[in-house]
């Protein structure tokens, strides 16, 4: 195996094979979109006509079976403020879908069951499988160093790319510091008004590096579990180095395409997103507030290998489907990618390479991963053996403590308690702490979580 790296193919702007329907020109709205945010009842469009935005429960639902449960956890993410959820859950008995609440708070336009979104974080998984499908041909090993796929771009206030591997990109125990901590990248790129601003600018890998190698590292590599995008910027790099193509080509090539997933898609620098799809709202803080923000068009190569796909629920359910029964991977590759890293800070939490494990309060260990983007949060959940699915997603982005109930409603049976009269998030059957605290953790980051 050698040691010097293929040169970086030029990216393209987007990965598009085998989608259907066109890329819609979201075009940004010359003034923000105003709502009351986390209200039960009512919010208030851009217009500033009521819409019922907290009242859309049921708007729409598929059953191949009733999931009162599930329904219910998921209605109740709604009428705590958010404005609408797309779901799809599968078992031994079919497809259920569901659209609730609204995809658009200015036309009152309803949720779509088959909606498209960002599905932020969820990306690394799919670039896992690629660089855990090159190690299988054995065209590099989880344990060579990333100087040897990418010299010299580790390196800089302690970091040293010669003492972390491949697999501790994965499992996020190189203690490679998360470059959207970057004072700079976060103030003018990432959060608040910078994103506002700058959410249409393109970025290169590299220079996603470059404001990480500014930062001292978090710790030294093969510690503990410490999430950081910057590793998965450069998974995606190596994927490149070792292949020889685009990350984004190899994902469709290996993944998309072999899989049938018409909704799923690299965009690189596209800003629009394809239709169909809701509105993306965010009020630029991750806490509800009285002003929100249409910001459906943005441009991910701001997160890249560490966020920037698109999909739907089916899809993502179809892919983790597919990799838990191994058809993606072989078993040595695939027990790997269960594996977790040492993290004994949360218990009931575990992370593999690019695969999370939550384990429920009934017992139940499920599989898969979150994504945070602005505007967007979404879990995707599956049972052991990839049998039982379920993935939804929010186009809003300020609750993400109400994401759990839906997970513990699907596969344990408990339907949400009732809110309190003080208005208090009391959630369904609510998980522990040890439960809630690492979701939080991937979705409350800063754009690209």
């Amino acid at each position: 195996m050698t040691s010097t790296p293929a040169p970086r193919p030029r990216r393209r702007t987007a990965s598009i094979a085998l989608v259907t329907g066109a890329l819609a020109a979201t075009a940004l709205a010359a003034a923000p979109a105003q709502a009351t945010a986390g209200s039960a009842t009512t919010g208030t469009t851009a217009a500033g006509t009521t819409n019922g935005a907290g009242t859309g429960t049921g708007t729409g639902t598929t059953n191949a079976t009733d999931r009162p449960a599930t329904r219910a956890a998921l209605t109740k993410i709604v009428t705590d403020g958010l404005p609408g959820v797309t779901a799809t859950a599968q078992d031994a008995n079919g497809v259920w879908r569901a659209g609730i609440g609204l995809g658009d708070l200015r036309t009152g336009e309803k949720r779509g069951e088959k909606d498209r979104f960002r599905i932020a974080s969820i990306t690394k998984t799919f670039v896992a499988t690629v660089l855990l499908q090159l190690e299988a041909e054995g065209r590099l090993d989880l344990d060579d160093t990333v100087e040897k796929w990418l010299p010299g771009l580790v390196h800089g206030e302690g970091h040293d790319g010669r003492k972390i591997t491949v697999r501790q990109l994965l499992n996020h125990t190189s203690g490679i510091f998360d470059y959207l901590g970057d004072p700079e990248f976060n103030s003018g790129y990432a959060a608040g008004q910078g994103f506002l601003k700058n959410r249409h600018a393109s970025h290169e890998p590299e220079e996603l590096v470059g404001y990480a190698m500014r930062n001292p590292p978090t710790q030294q590599p093969g510690g503990v579990h410490q999430y950081s995008n910057t590793n998965y910027v450069l998974a995606a790099l190596i994927i490149e180095a070792v292949a020889g193509e685009a990350y984004e080509d190899e994902i469709r090539e290996r993944i998309i395409e072999p899989l049938g997933l018409r909704a799923t898609l690299n965009p690189g620098d596209r800003s629009t997103r394809p239709e169909p799809g809701s509105r993306a709202y965010s009020t630029l803080t991750h806490l509800p507030g009285p002003r929100i923000y249409d910001i459906t068009s943005s441009n991910a190569s701001s997160v890249w290998g560490a966020g920037d796909m698109i999909s739907d629920a089916a899809d993502l359910n179809r892919f983790f489907r597919a990799l838990l029964q191994g058809g993606l991977l072989p078993p040595e590759q695939l027990k790997a990618m269960k594996t977790p890293a040492p993290n004994p800070m949360e218990i009931g939490y575990g992370y593999g390479l690019g695969l999370e494990q939550y384990t429920t309060s009934c017992g139940t260990a499920v599989w898969g991963h979150t994504g945070g983007w602005k505007g967007s949060l979404t879990m995707s959940m599956h049972g052991e053996d990839g049998r039982r699915s379920l993935t939804f997603n929010t186009n809003g982005d300020w609750r993400f403590d109400g994401l759990m109930p839906p997970v513990e409603a699907e596969f344990c049976g408990t339907a949400p308690k009732a809110a309190a009269d003080t208005g208090a998030d009391t959630g369904a059957t609510e998980p522990p702490p040890a439960l809630r605290t690492p979701l939080a953790d991937r979705v409350a980051r800063a754009v690209g979580s």
